[in-house]
Parts: structure tokens; sequence; C-alpha cells
């Protein structure tokens, strides 16, 4: 039964009524020669009242069982930009036929009509370019066929959770599969508010009861809900479906659009998951693209959509010229896609995505990450020592670069293609170094998120970055296969046909390698093409995906061979993860001791000395958490052992900063090596260095903080001051004594964050003039709060996020705690903020010696002796078991949650474990 357009209900939280407007629209398809009325909202008039001239038009397309009351946030934040002298977007947002407050025109309206109803309403409306689109859910599909159909007036695209393309043989997501059952189709969708419902809490944190009801308005009886069941029996299953041919259609013109495009995502919807934007990345690999981690299907009501989308376009011009900050190329499969135009994926050619995004293929005086491996090709020396379980096991460098290269061709030849994603899953030792070269040498991406990150930070890493392969121990495969992480699964080790059946193995990695022997391996990728996805550790949030470029990894090597002079005589023992796959590129053999790398603190003094000693190693990286075992375990340490350790020049603690005694301790058992505390991160892994004599000379300095030493090589830091809120706004500058936000570069700096867009622009937010006062350089935020003395040294004192921001002004954390754990009785102390936004008072929460059994306040005696010990005022001191650290480095104290944790305490909470 038809029913007429109306408007919206007044007092709709968020909504503006002056937005909504109702327009005639002739019809098209199935209504030619009828004229239909839309309901839709336009910032027209609004914008007309500031004055302000229109950049163009966001013309937004709701999903189902939405409607225009989705995008109310970027109606509003686009007018509020405008008032403030920004560029003044005018937002169109439809309420689709049979949905919203639009007509019910009581037609199925499968999606080529969509596609067309949204032709004819922006004809009607006299909508002209340049528009950007922008779609959710349905909405993503039918906004990208306008924007296919109307390359003149199409300046960008912008999507929230949709999909293009369905895998053919893969069955469409579960709770779509329960909608469409025979009997539940119309109960579910019409009948009742089941599907309506359903949707409406696929939101985090839970949309309000206000908002929830206002997503209801349009849909209070059963003759108004028919184009919700309509669009879910639209979904194209299959090629027999009438709209498959369509959503074809749609997908292979994606795949040619060259205009910006934006994709932000919910990566805990049910519906449209990672592997919806995988495809669309790969359909559009120019795009800027955020995942918002925690975020489900209605993302536009979780995460701030709209500022992101403004952003975007902000400093652009409209238009096909102007592309915004986009990711490099993945260039995935690259050599795949090169089909025919009527082939169902529809990409482009590999030359038509170079060009489209300036993807580099020369080499120049790029020196690549094997090099070293090839150079040794002939040399029956060792090159790898594994210590794992005991074992002693040796590797030549003619046998390390024939697996690598056969492991390379046979990668090659099951269809592993540059630009495509892998991910390992292997302990540090021979395999994953061959993996890893072998990988690196068919341009392919490597995934390292080690077992550090947890089960669950593991399932977000390899998730968020969809690897196409997946190369694991059993360990990993079986993960792999309980958490339907993506992949083509190949094992590390040769397993029973049971067991890889079981597992979803498709091949052993000697059986790749056997594949490979004696063919050719495909050309190699130049210092642009993306390398690697390293993971931080998670301590400052969900771990980050880290992408480094060929060139970039190269710089790192360069950078890490010069300052510690190594040379292929040096050998390396490596305790420490991201440093255990460095060897082969550096020229030199390494060896890993006896240790589980998931947790650094199983490595003993002992390990390292047999390590050392098989190895005759002249450095040793380890990291601190590894250290204080080491140290720890010290006595058990033979004759033999200590004779090993003297033979030690350079000794690396990477991951995190250590201090003078844990140094002078590590020192003793290397009493003729250099102690050294290096300041790095994930995004840079080496920015300054700082030695056991530098730490001792900075002891007597009035400055507070953790002296890391000055910058290495053609590294740079300035800082960012801090204003009265706390806050990094001040430009960045080599000014002594100001506390801020450390900013950095340096030539093996990383080349973005995966997926995070909006990470990204905050981390290189500001640094702009700085790029463009020094060339050919590349600036970073790092979040870590500190300052430059009068001799150019770096002083970390916590992090941007750890400010205690009090009546007097902002504080340092670190300082304090340096104080408190002077302290006889306290073994790690964290002075953390409770109480409201410049008001608040610091804390100490503090480890003791003997250890406390629980979390309470400290009794009067430790109390005293603490407050007694800094110059900061203290409004309580709380002991616990044991401060909550990352997994990886066991260092880097979560002061946020301890925060959030003692002022749950001192408000009465029972105590609990931090």
């Amino acid at each position: 039964m038809s029913q007429p357009a109306s408007l919206p209900p007044e007092g709709l939280p968020g909504l503006d009524p002056h937005w909504s407007r109702l327009v005639a629209v002739p019809g098209r398809g199935l209504d030619e020669g009828t004229t239909r009325e839309w309901h839709c909202l336009d910032t027209a008039d609004a914008l007309a009242r500031v004055g302000a001239p229109v950049a163009g038009t966001i013309l937004a397309v709701h999903g189902n069982p939405t409607w225009s009351y989705l995008w109310r946030s970027i109606a509003a934040e686009s007018v509020a930009a405008a008032r403030a002298g920004q560029p003044a977007w005018r937002v169109v947002a439809v309420d689709q036929l049979e949905m919203g407050f639009s007509e019910r025109t009581g037609l199925h309206r499968p999606l080529p009509q969509r596609v067309l109803d949204l032709a004819a309403f922006t004809d009607a409306l006299g909508l002209e370019g340049p528009v950007v689109t922008l779609g959710h859910d349905w909405g993503g599909v039918i906004s990208l066929g306008w924007a296919v159909d109307h390359p003149e007036q199409l300046a960008a695209v912008a999507l929230l959770n949709t999909a293009v393309h369905h895998p053919a043989g893969v069955p469409i997501p579960a709770p779509l599969r329960l909608a469409r059952a025979r009997g539940v189709l119309s109960a579910a969708t019409v009948a009742t508010t089941g599907f309506l419902e359903t949707t409406l809490t696929l939101a985090t944190p839970a949309l309000s009861p206000e908002v929830k009801d206002a997503f209801r308005a349009p849909y209070r009886s059963a003759d108004r809900r028919h184009g919700i069941g309509g669009f879910v029996a639209d979904i194209p299953v299959d090629e027999r479906h009438e709209s498959f041919a369509e959503l074809q259609r749609i997908s292979r013109g994606v795949a040619r659009l060259e205009v910006p495009a934006l994709l932000q995502w919910g990566p805990e919807d049910p519906v449209f998951t990672d592997r919806y934007l995988d495809d669309l990345v790969d359909r559009l690999p120019h795009a800027a693209v955020h995942r918002y981690e925690g975020a489900s299907h209605l993302v536009a009501e979780e995460r701030p959509y709209a500022a992101t989308v403004l952003e975007w376009l902000d400093g652009h011009s409209p238009g096909r010229d102007a592309l915004p900050m986009v990711e490099p190329l993945r260039a995935k499969g690259a050599e795949r896609v090169e089909t025919d135009p009527e082939s169902s994926d529809g990409f482009d050619t590999v030359s038509a995505l170079r060009a489209r995004t300036g993807s580099t293929s020369g080499n120049g005086d790029f020196v690549p990450l094997w090099h070293g491996l090839d150079q040794r090709a002939g040399d029956d020396g060792v090159a790898v020592i594994d210590m794992a379980a005991g074992r002693e096991r040796r590797v030549s460098w003619r046998q390390l670069e024939a697996q690598t290269r056969n492991i390379a061709a046979g990668l090659h030849d099951i269809g592993v293609r540059k630009g495509d994603r892998v991910s390992l899953l292997v302990k540090p030792g021979p395999t994953l170094t061959a993996a890893l070269y072998a990988c690196l040498r068919v341009g392919a991406i490597v995934v390292v998120a080690d077992a550090g990150l947890g089960v669950k930070g593991l399932t977000r890493a390899v998730r968020g970055s969809w690897p196409d392969f997946i190369i694991g121990e059993r360990l990993g495969l079986a993960a792999a296969r309980a958490l339907r992480w993506p992949g083509v699964r190949i094992s590390a080790e040769r397993l029973p046909r049971a067991a890889s059946a079981a597992l979803g193995v498709s091949h052993s990695l000697s059986e790749v390698a056997a594949l490979g022997a004696g063919k050719p391996v495909p050309a190699a990728p130049g210092p642009g093409d993306e390398a690697a996805i390293l993971f931080t550790s998670g301590s400052t949030g969900p771990a980050k995906g880290v992408v480094y470029t060929h060139g970039q990894l190269s710089a790192l090597r360069d950078v890490l061979a010069a300052h510690l002079e190594i040379t292929p005589d040096s050998g390396l023992v490596t305790g420490f993860a991201p440093f255990a796959l460095l060897g082969p590129a550096l020229g030199t053999r390494s060896a890993t001791p006896d240790m589980d790398v998931s947790s650094p603190r199983t490595l003993t003094a002992s390990a390292v000395a047999a390590a050392v000693r098989a190895s005759d190693a002249g450095i040793v990286f380890l990291s601190p958490a590894a250290i204080l075992n080491v140290v720890a375990t010290a006595d058990a340490l033979t004759a033999a052992d200590q004779a090993a350790l003297m033979r030690v020049r350079a000794f690396l603690s990477a991951g995190a900063p250590i201090g003078a005694s844990l140094l002078t301790a590590i020192a003793k058992l290397m009493p003729n090596a250099t102690p050294h505390t290096p300041y790095g991160m994930t995004e840079c892994l080496l920015v300054t260095d700082v030695t056991l004599e530098g730490v001792l000379a900075a002891a007597d300095a009035p400055d507070a903080g953790v002296c890391v030493g000055s910058p290495i090589g053609r590294n740079r830091v300035l800082v960012s001051a801090l204003d009265a809120d706390g806050r990094a706004t001040g430009a960045p500058s080599a000014e002594p004594g100001v506390l801020g936000e450390i900013v950095i570069s340096a030539p093996h700096l990383k080349s973005h964050y995966d997926r995070l867009w909006v990470t990204d622009r905050m981390a290189t937010r500001e640094t702009e003039p700085l790029a463009a006062a020094t060339p050919g350089t590349r600036w970073h935020r790092t979040g870590d709060l500190g300052h430059l003395d009068a001799q150019g040294r770096v002083w970390i004192e916590g992090r941007t996020q750890h400010v205690i921001v009090t009546a007097d002004g902002p504080i340092a954390p670190v300082e304090a705690e340096q104080a408190v754990e002077a302290v006889d009785a306290v073994r790690r102390a964290a002075v953390v903020g409770v109480g409201p936004h410049r008001l608040r008072q610091a804390v100490a929460v503090v480890e003791t010696v003997p250890a406390s059994a629980r979390s309470a306040l400290a009794d009067p005696q430790l109390t005293a002796a603490v407050r007694a010990s800094t110059a900061q005022l203290l409004a309580a001191v709380l002991v616990v078991p044991q401060l909550p650290t990352d997994v990886r480095h066991n260092s880097k104290i979560d002061r946020s949650r301890l925060s959030d944790w003692a002022e749950r305490t001192l408000a009465g909470a029972k105590p609990s474990a931090p």
C-alpha cells in the first residue's frame, strides 16, 4: 500500500528540523511516468544563512534499516565548520524510497532500481558537482553505483561498513543467512521489529534510549517496514539473483575510480567484516583507511566519522586532480589483476595501479635487505644458530641463501605476489629467517605480530592486517583455525596428512621450497614498496600495525651497522625479537638464545653465555625484561660462561630505556662490553643512544626524567611544548628545558600506520612546516613526554596521556617515580593522577620489597618514606603485588589503567588487582 512522504517528528536528538525537506522526483525504471516524494536532510539553507561559498555537496546514503538520521552528525558539523570559516560542504542525506520518511510505494526495489532512484533524486534536486558520495551498509553500494555513473560530477567517495563483492563459494554472514531463512524473513523484518532492534544493538558504546527511539521513528508499524524486508531479500547471494549483475557492474566500476577515497570501518561488525574492507582496499588501493578498533556496524554512532570526513576534505580542492593524503599502494596480488574487463573482480592493470599511486620501481642506490645474504651465498660459514629447547641448530650462509631462494620461488609458484600480505607465526630461528627473507624477496609484505600480544591482541592484529597467507607453526595454525584468522595456511613444519587437513593447511614450507627449487625468483621490489607490518606492543592501547618500506628497513640496517660498527665477523646474540632477524641483513652470523620469545623473563644468564660461546658473538641485544632475569640468574654462571661473556664488546638494551643500576649490573657480567640503552619505538627502532658512561655522567645533571642520549646519525629530535591543559600544542623546537611531546625524524622512520589514517594524521600533526623547511625529512609525534637539555640530550619523562594536570599546571610522572624508587622498600613505582582535570592530585602506586600480598593503602611508615623522597605532593600511596605492564617488554607500566584503578580504590571501592 502506498503512503506519502512526511517530515520527521520534531524533538529527535541531534536533528535540526530545518534541515528536513520533501522533494518531488520524476521516477525512472519501475516508476517511469510517476512522481515519487522523497524526504531528505539538506543543509543548503543553513549554509546560505552563514553566507559561506559552498565547496561541494556530500551526498549521504543510509543503509538498512536506518534512515537519514544516521547522518545528523556530519550535517551539524559541516554547518559548524562553515561558521568557523572552514570550507562549507553542503550535506544532502536521503531517505531512500520505502525507508525513513520517504514515500512507501509498495513496490519491490532491487539494486538496479535503487541506483536509478538515487540518480533521479539528484537530477530532480538539480545537484551539480563537485559531489562526494558517502554511504553505509546498502547505502554504500548504492552511493557507489551513483559514483560510477556520474564521473563528471564525482569528486570523491567515502564509505562506512559496506561491501561491493562477496567471494564465490563463501556463505554470506550468519546473521544475514538467518534473516533470509524461509519463514524468518518476513517475520523478522516486517511483521516484527526483530531485524531493526538487532541492528540497534550493534554499537559500542550502546546507543542511548532516545537515539534508539529516533531510529525507530519511521518504522512504528509493519506496513512501514516492507522496505527493511525488501533490502534483506535483495542480497545477491549468487549469480542467479536479480541484483547480482548490477552488483558486479558496480564492483568493476569501483576498481576504475581514480578519485580520492576514504574508508572508515568498525571491525566488530558481524556482517561487514574485515573481509569486505580488504576487498575495497584492493579495488581502491589509493584510499585513506581507518579501522576504529572496538567499533561495530553502526560506526557512525560510535566514532567521530564526521570530523574525519571533514578533515579529509579540508584543504583539498575538490576534483580529480586533488588527492588527499593517502596510504601508499598496497599492490596486493598486483600481477594477478590484469583481468578481462568483464571479469567478476575487474581490477585495473598493474601499470595503471602504479601510475595512479606513484609506486616506484627504480632501485637507484638502494641496497636491499637481502644483499648481505646474497653476498655470502657461497659461504659455508655459520649464518644462524638456534639454541631453542636446549638444542643447537646451525645453518650456513650457503644453506640459508639456497633455502630462501627456493622458498621465494616456491611462494611465487603457489600464488604469492608482490603486495600480498603474509603473516609469520613462527618463533625466531632459521625457519623464520628463511621465510621472512623469501617473502621480502618476492615483494610480499610480511606481517609480524609476536606472541607477546596475547591471543586477543594477535587476533586483532591478524584480522586487522587481513593477510593473504599465513606461515605458521602448529600452535599458530591451530589458533588461526579456531579463531578464523584469514589467509591460505602454510605449515612451517611437515605435518601428518590428518593434522594438515584439520588445520586447513594447504602446503608445508618444505613443499613450497621443493616447488621452487631451480626456478627463477621474480623481479625484486623497489625501495618505495611496502615490505613489512610490525605491531606495537599494545602498551598504550590496541597494538598498531606499523608499515615499513624496503628502503626504510634498509636504512634501519645501515644506521645500526654504522652505529655499532658491525662487520661480517661481529656476530650477534639476539634476545629481542625485532633484532633477531637482522643478522643476515647485516651480513653477520646471529644466535637466538634458549628462551620463550613471548616471555622475555625466561632468558637466563647461562642461556646468553651459551649463545655467545656458540656464535663467538661480540654484540648482544636484549630487552629490559630479559635483562632483569639475566642479572637475577647470574649466580649460575660457570667459569666457562664468564669467559665467553668477556668476549662481548657491545651490549644493547632495546625496547625501553633502563637505569644506571641495571646497566651497571649487566656490565659486570660483560666487563669488556660497552653497554648501550637506545631510545626508540616500533615506529622508529633507533632514535637516540646513550652508554653507561653517558648515563652516569647525566646523573649529576639537574634534569628530570631518564636520559636516553643524543640522536644517532642523521636522526633529529625536537619537542612540542605542553600548554596549560597538558596538550602538546607548541611548535616543535630544540629549545632546552621545555617539557612537551618528543617529535622525531629519521631515514628509517616508518611509512605509516596500517589502516589507521586518523592516527597517522595525529602522529604528523603540525609537522608539515618542518618537512617543508628540511626537504626529504619526515616527522613523527611519538606520544612520549620529555625535554632536551643544553647539550642536545633527550630526557624522557613519561607519555603525553599520562600528564597530570594539576591546579598549578601539568606535571610529568617520571621525576617523582625515580625519587620514589630510591626508597629501600620500593621495587618499582608509578605516579598517576586522580580527580577532575586541572585539579588532579598525584598518587604513588608501588611494588614493594618483599612483594605485597594484596593491593591496599600503604602502611604509615612506607607512606611517610615515599612522601619524603619526592618534592611532588602525593595525595596517597598505594601498594600492589605487581604493576600492570605490557607483555612484550614487561616494563612499560600502564599508567592510564592504574589511574582509573586508583580513582576507584580511593573512592571506596573494594581494593583489587589493577
